[in-house]
């Protein structure tokens, strides 16, 4: 059982977090399980208007839940070549933020082969 303090700092928390971001439960409970969704879908699903201003509204808890923007014509039904729709989606892999070092410069993955490998390729025996 908690203690009365203990019970009032959880409440802070859980209302510090209410307000920091009011969308996140209903967003959160609207894409669990979904790979992909557009943001007029998103936006129609909250009830909200499908403006610019909404878009970028929703896009900070987005990307909290992990989704990366995109532009796809495969959220739109039916979409042509000149149809394309913004949306957001789960990347199939984590990315990994690695940064060079300065002066640190990008190596081959593949070994350059030496002047003898070389000439053995090119002499058939």
């Amino acid at each position: 059982m908690l203690s009365f303090c203990e019970q009032l700092k959880k409440a802070i928390a859980e209302q510090a977090a209410r307000n920091a971001d009011p969308l996140r439960e209903k967003v959160e409970a609207i894409v669990r399980g979904m790979e992909a969704i557009s943001t007029v879908a998103l936006l129609d699903l909250l009830g909200l208007p499908k403006t610019s201003g909404n878009g970028r509204r929703i896009a900070p808890t987005m990307r909290a839940l992990g989704f990366v923007p995109i532009k796809s014509r495969r959220l739109e039904p039916g979409g042509y070549r000149d149809t394309v729709t913004r949306g957001w989606a789960r990347p199939i892999r984590e990315f990994s933020r690695t940064s060079l070092k300065q002066g640190e410069k990008v190596t081959s993955l593949h070994p350059k082969p030496s002047q003898t490998d070389k000439q053995k390729a090119c002499h058939i025996q």
